[in-house]
């Protein structure tokens, strides 16, 4: 069985702040330890379920040379093969040669959940709302869709209040459901938005659509708003996406 671990830094069990997540700040490199830790304990049950070739991306964007690049290589589980990608969702590879399924650690709440820690979408400085065929979704809802095997190690009281179990009891039960996720691959279907598919961005002002407005296959709907159409989803994604820097 071939496993791809998507991962990202703010649902990891002990963040609740930035100063966790962002490069240069005083707790990353504990932020670093939790969210390598956490890693490892979905790299240990996916192996345990069955897995025989298991790759780990980190989708965080810490900023500076630790963007798609937090996890600690030197601690991480020797059983797994890691990703540093270029930009966000930049590596395919894995994805397009076949693997049997993916497991999604440290996931956090989309922009505007009021209880959500550290709550946003994609990117919390320039994005508000996102739509795949009028389906409001966060960063879960890009990556897939509904009923998926899922671990809580944190309830959500504030943007930055938390109740969080400890890290090796929140390791435990990460390690406990990747294989619970593995035991039965047909239990969820693989997410496709639609066919054709329209991407919806409201951006939180008006500089990011600007520099769109004379893509192909995109259009302004407003000062702050862009929709991307395609064929299928990542058609939509790719035509704007990778155009907006």
């Amino acid at each position: 069985m071939r496993v791809h671990i998507i991962s990202d830094m703010e649902g990891i069990s002990g963040i609740v702040h930035t100063e966790q997540t962002n490069a240069g700040k005083p707790m990353f490199e504990e932020g670093r330890k939790l969210y390598t830790e956490e890693i490892n304990a979905a790299v240990r049950g996916a192996k345990a379920g069955g897995a025989a070739e298991i790759v780990v991306m980190d989708c965080h964007g810490a900023g500076d040379g630790f963007s798609w690049n937090s996890l600690i290589a030197e601690e991480l589980d020797p059983d797994c093969e890691f990703v540093v990608q270029d930009q966000w969702t930049g590596y395919t590879a894995f994805l397009e040669s076949g693997c049997d399924a993916a497991l999604f650690v440290g996931m956090h709440a989309m922009a505007g959940t009021s209880d959500g820690v550290l709550n946003h979408t994609v990117s919390g400085v320039d994005w508000q709302n996102l739509w795949f065929n009028g389906t409001r979704v966060g960063e879960t809802g890009i990556n897939a869709g509904e009923g998926l095997t899922t671990v809580e190690v944190k309830e959500g009281l504030g943007a930055k209040t938390a109740r969080l179990l400890p890290p090796r009891r929140a390791r435990e039960l990460v390690e406990a459901g990747a294989k619970r996720a593995l035991s039965d691959l047909k239990a969820v279907a693989p997410y496709d938005p639609g066919k054709p598919c329209e991407v919806k961005v409201e951006y939180k002002g008006t500089t990011p659509p600007q520099r769109l407005r004379f893509q192909s296959g995109v259009e302004l709907l407003d000062d702050r708003t862009i929709v991307s159409r395609g064929d299928d989803w990542w058609t939509a994604w790719k035509q704007f996406f990778f155009a907006a820097g």
